[in-house]
């Protein structure tokens, strides 16, 4: 199966200037990403998407190809990330006759990802022959459907969905279902998804990759960064 990781690295950033090449633990942000998607033998190409000059050439000094610049309508605080996928894709396609089984997204704002989570993915992938792999931690209880609370539009209070508090599950065992929040860590897709009306990256057959909920972050603050600096460093000091 041909694997290309896309990293997606836009230059604006309103929250955190420059996030993806600001330093963090030692490095540009993004490096981290780069560096672990290298150490998966399964990635065939590591593909950073860019608009930016500076991204481009920290993403190649750490060994990712940027092929191309990043058109500027898939550039903006409101694209969405299928047609910067779709774009990657089809340049591959159009300019070096490679078509791709499988795109590996990859967000450089978790920094936690290690490479065996790729080689996680890929080998479920492989294995159910899904249209795509999400990697995601179970919730917990208090986060879930069943015990989120809501305030209706006439004033009173429910459960999430309008159901009634008479019907609360008292133990998180009684459950009917576990429930599973996105953590980032990886999208792993089969490129028709992106074909889909509307594009969409999960396409029919959807399958989850349940990771431990310590690789979980998502840095889009600066109070994102602090606390994920923390539990980096915490993470390699136990390996």
């Amino acid at each position: 199966m041909k694997v290309v990781a896309v990293i997606p690295a836009r230059g604006g950033s309103k929250s955190i200037p420059e996030k993806n090449i600001k330093k963090f633990c030692g490095k540009p942000l993004i490096a981290w990403t780069i560096l672990e998607a290298k150490k998966s033998k399964k990635v065939n190409h590591i593909i950073v998407s860019t608009d930016s000059p500076d991204i481009a050439r920290i993403a190649k000094h750490y060994g990712a190809e940027v092929p191309f610049v990043r058109p500027m309508e898939f550039a903006t605080e409101t694209a969405g990330i299928e047609p910067v996928m779709k774009h990657a894709y089809e340049w591959l396609i159009k300019n070096r006759k490679y078509k791709a089984d499988a795109l590996a997204l990859l967000f450089a704002t978790n920094p936690l990802r290690k490479f065996f989570h790729i080689n996680e993915a890929i080998k479920i992938m492989k294995k159910t022959d899904c249209d795509s792999v999400v990697s995601v931690n179970e919730t917990p209880a208090n986060h879930t459907p069943f015990w989120t609370l809501v305030r209706e539009k006439n004033g009173t209070v429910s459960l999430f969905g309008g159901v009634s508090l008479k019907n609360i599950h008292n133990r998180r065992q009684d459950f009917p279902h576990p429930c599973y929040a996105r953590n980032e860590l990886i999208y792993l897709l089969k490129p028709k998804n992106l074909y889909d009306n509307p594009s969409r990256l999960y396409g029919e057959k959807i399958e989850l990759y349940a990771t431990d909920p310590v690789y979980e972050v998502d840095i889009n603050t600066l109070e994102d960064w602090t606390m994920s600096e923390i539990k980096f460093k915490s993470l390699n000091k136990k390996k």
